[in-house]
């Protein structure tokens, strides 16, 4: 359950309570807005919509414990139709309590292996944007389409990923594509293979790497927490996995290349 914050001046009082934007319902239009998010890059919703994207907005603070847990999954959303580049656009927005640098920093601890959505912090016009939609619980996402009409003022319990599409309107299917965004990554992309793959918990799980290098390899859970980490010397590595039964991501940082890929735990 997601926590309720009600603000007089500088106190916030934590309630438990259901999440929504307060001043809209659902096929409400929504006003326009212009942000600049952490990198200094500008969104104007309209211009946004206007290019018949559907707006997924993230609202959230980097001490919510909620938005930590599902920020990973939010960027899944994001990377897997895209970056912006498609016809669904994620766009976090924070609450006001946040300056850039926490922001950052919040999204390179819980934003999780993925391509990650644009952040606006309170530099950056969140504030004023959480106050005109009426935020009182955090996380909160809505979605919006593009004639400016607020679809879903609360995607809310989430499960992952399948919670956010199971949104789309019925008549809305985009498709998945690859992310037009230059990387480390993309730019020296390696082979990987792993097995077995689902792997037993009391089990190694062995990662062969396309050529021989120096570098590490980092386990994460579904929510972007870092879970094992280790060295890698030579072209294999068996990784050992005491780990609770479900699906993990795996990033390996070499000298000759980087490379992710998911892996299941029975």
């Amino acid at each position: 359950m997601k926590n309720l914050f009600l603000t007089f001046a500088f106190l916030t009082l934590p309630i438990l309570a259901n999440a929504q934007a307060t001043n809209y319902s659902v096929g409400d239009v929504v006003d326009d807005f212009t942000v600049v998010d952490t990198e200094g890059v500008e969104h104007n919703l309209y211009s946004i919509t206007a290019s018949g994207k559907y707006v997924f907005l993230d609202f959230f603070f980097v001490n919510c414990g909620p938005c930590q847990t599902w920020q990973a999954t939010y960027n899944q959303l994001h990377d897997k139709y895209g970056c912006n580049e498609g016809e669904v656009y994620c766009l976090s927005i924070n609450n006001g309590f946040d300056n850039n640098a926490q922001v950052i920093q919040y999204e390179e601890t819980y934003g999780g292996p993925y391509n990650h959505a644009p952040a606006v912090s309170n530099e950056g016009g969140g504030e004023a944007v959480d106050a005109n939609f009426g935020i009182s619980a955090y996380p909160t996402f809505c979605l919006i389409n593009p004639d400016n009409v607020i679809i879903n003022t609360d995607i809310w319990p989430l499960t992952g990923i399948e919670t956010f599409e199971a949104a789309f309107p019925a008549d809305f299917n985009p498709e998945p594509m690859q992310c037009n965004v230059l990387s480390i990554v993309e730019q020296n992309e390696m082979d990987i293979a792993i097995y077995p793959n689902p792997v037993n918990s009391q089990n190694a799980l062995h990662v062969r790497l396309s050529q021989p290098q120096s570098g590490t390899f980092t386990v994460y859970s579904t929510n972007g927490r870092v879970l094992l980490q280790g060295s890698i010397s030579g072209d294999s590595v068996d990784i050992p996995v005491r780990l609770a039964s479900g699906t993990y991501f795996l990033s390996i940082e070499g000298d000759k290349g980087s490379a992710n890929m998911n892996f299941v735990v029975r």
